[in-house]
This record gives C-alpha cells, structure tokens and sequence, in this order.
C-alpha cells in the first residue's frame, strides 16, 4: 500500500461511468463470481487486495513525475521504477506529489532533528516502493534511525529483487544483510522490510497468526508513518493497527508519534465526485466517512492514547503555511498550472495530521518541533 496520487477530478468527471481517467490503481472494481458466499466474499477480497497493492505502481510512476519535472530531489526513484512505466503526470498530479512528500518530509526531519543524539525508530506502514530510508542513508551525515518498512508480502518481494540486485542500494542496508521468507523479508543492520498484512495486527487477540516483527526496539522513540495507507482497510482494523504498536509492541513509557497522509470532506460536491470516480476504479477509501474532517482525525488521534499533543491540516493550508516565499516562487517556475482553482479545491480534500505521547522525562522536548507548526483551525 502506498499513498495515491490525487486524481485529477476534472478530467475524471468526463469518463465518470467508463472506467477511465488517471486515478490510482488498475483496472476496474472486482467482479463478482456466483459461487458460494464464502467463497464469493474471499474472492472479492483477494481482488480488492490486488487494487491497492497494484496502487504501489501508481503511486511510484507519480513520484518519478515529480522528480522528472523538478518539483522533487530524489536520486532513487529511478530505481524502483518498472520498465516502460514511465509517464509525466499532469502538473496537478506532480503538485499533489510535491505536497504529499514535502508534508510527511517535515515532520519526520522535525522528529529526527529533535535531541538527534538518541537513536530513534521509524515504522512505515504499506511502504511499497517508498524510498525515504534510501535517502537518509544517502546522506553524508546520516541520521542514528533503526527504520522499519511493512507491506504485502508480493510488494515486499518485488522491493527486495530491485535491493538485492543494486550494489548502491545493498551498500546503503549495510552489512550483513539477511533475506528470508521467499525472498519478501530482509534484515540488516538498521534497515528492515517485513512482509505483513496489517489487518492481521489485532492488540486484541493473543495470536494473530503467522505475524512476527523481528528487530523493532520497544523502548527507542518511534514514529509511526500512514502515507495514505490505513484507509484502505476498515476504521475498526485501522484502529486496531495502531493500538497493536502503541499497546502491544512497543513500551508503554516510550516517546510514540504517528504521521497520517488521508482523504477527507468525502460530503460535499466535490468529496462525492472524487468518492465516486475513484470508486469507478475499485477504489475505496474505507476510514474516509469516518475520519472526514480534521477535527475527527484530532480525536482519532487522541483515542489512541496519543494524548500529549494531535494536530491536523488540509493540504491546501500546509502549502500556504508551511512553504516560505522563496520555495513557493521556485514551484511556479517548474511548470505551467493551469488548474488552480481545482488544484485548492483537491488540496482541501487531502490532510497531514499528527499526534504524540511524550514519554518518559528522558525524552522532555523530543516533539517541541511538532508543536511549533501551525495548525489550523476548524
């Protein structure tokens, strides 16, 4: 699972019904089989799966955009890209890029700056083909972060032949590096690739199955990362990830943060357009109805014991906020935008929030950054 990127709704509504347009994802919905229930319902399962698995692909050809057209720096998007894949996206595709990457960007830059003297730990959830670890290891000074990436095991296995195949990418895991569980799983000294279905992380049952995290730390300053990624499963399985890591796998007296990129207003005209053409995809952001607003995304946040600090922006205000003049002059420069007025309105469908507990009095300050940024208001 990775994060989308945002449709261009406009050129959407025209193929609304035909199964066209530029969304996230392959093809159309599951079909249905006329087989017994259970079989039936194990099906469609196995085909929503695929969707948002497939979804990693999208996202992947967005991010090379991104970088092609010079909104981003990234020297390993290249890397993980399928052969032939390559598109230039829209300028509103490679905006929503930008801002999705820029946004997730400052806050972990926020979390790894704050008392950089003490290790801390990274979880990335549906990581896909996400190459943040690769570009903090790539610098020269890089930070002290034991970095934790969860996915399906058939996105983890395809990640990991790109890795081992890539004498640069292998040198930045460090030695030694262990690959295991059909070659979906790999090991090294800070790095680490689990293959999960995270539906199967329930804090609330003793043994979820064949689950196991090796080499996460329960006592190290964690961040968790949702880069569009828990919506795609039900609230209640959404919320039970979390609470799986805050309760059950790490300590409870240690500094916990969590980052979400997700959908919301799903109620007005704009929000039910984008809901139905990305539904005409098989698309289907399941916590959208739920988590629709910032404030609900706030007490999300708090109910999962994050209840020292939770903040939350739409896309469009991070822009405004969070870009000075200088870097926001440098992106009208890199291409023409002629949709502007439905790059805001998409911006203002989007969110970055997050949220913290402090931990033991060691860690006093860790999330001072966090709390300087602003938020806005409701």
């Amino acid at each position: 699972m990775a994060a989308p990127q945002i449709p261009n709704l406009l050129s959407l509504r025209k193929n609304a019904g035909a199964g066209g347009g530029r969304g996230r994802g392959r093809g159309s919905g599951p079909s249905r089989d006329p087989l017994e229930p259970e079989a039936t319902a194990e099906i469609i399962k196995a085909e929503n799966d695929k969707i948002v698995q497939a979804t990693d692909n999208d996202a992947n050809i967005s991010r090379m955009s991104a970088v092609n057209a010079g909104y981003l720096i990234d020297p390993f998007a290249h890397d993980f890209a399928t052969p032939g894949e390559s598109q230039r996206r829209y300028p509103i595709i490679n905006r929503g890029t930008y801002a999705r990457t820029t946004a997730i960007d400052r806050l972990v830059e926020d979390f790894l700056c704050s008392k950089p003297e003490a290790q801390k730990q990274i979880i990335s959830l549906g990581a896909g083909s996400d190459t943040r670890y690769f570009r903090l290891a790539s610098r020269p000074d890089p930070p002290n972060v034991l970095y934790h990436e969860l996915d399906f095991p058939v996105n983890t296995q395809r990640k990991l032949a790109i890795v081992v195949k890539s004498e640069r990418l292998r040198a930045l895991v460090g030695d030694p590096i262990i690959v295991r569980s059909s070659e979906s799983e790999l090991h090294g000294p800070h790095y680490h690739v689990h293959a999960v279905d995270l539906r199967m992380l329930d804090p609330s049952r003793p043994w979820t199955g064949p689950v196991t995290l090796d080499h996460i730390d329960p006592q190290l300053p964690t961040l968790l990362i949702s880069e569009c990624c828990l919506t795609y499963i039900a609230p209640d399985e959404a919320d039970s990830v979390v609470r799986y890591f805050a309760s059950k796998v790490l300590a409870p007296g240690s500094p916990l943060g969590l980052v979400l990129y997700e959908p919301i207003n799903p109620f007005d005209s704009f929000g039910k357009v984008m809901v139905q053409n990305l539904a005409a995809r098989g698309i289907v952001m399941q916590t959208l109805h739920k988590y629709s607003s910032l404030k609900a995304q706030r007490e999300r946040l708090n109910r999962y014991g994050l209840t020292d600090g939770q903040r939350a922006v739409d896309v469009d205000f991070m822009q405004q906020a969070w870009l000075d003049n200088e870097e926001k002059r440098r992106l009208a420069r890199v291409e023409m935008l002629d949709e502007v007025e439905e790059l805001n309105l998409l911006a203002k469908h989007y969110c970055v929030a997050w949220a913290w507990r402090n931990g033991s009095e060691e860690f006093a300050g860790l999330w001072d950054r966090w709390k300087e940024l602003e938020e806005q208001e409701e």
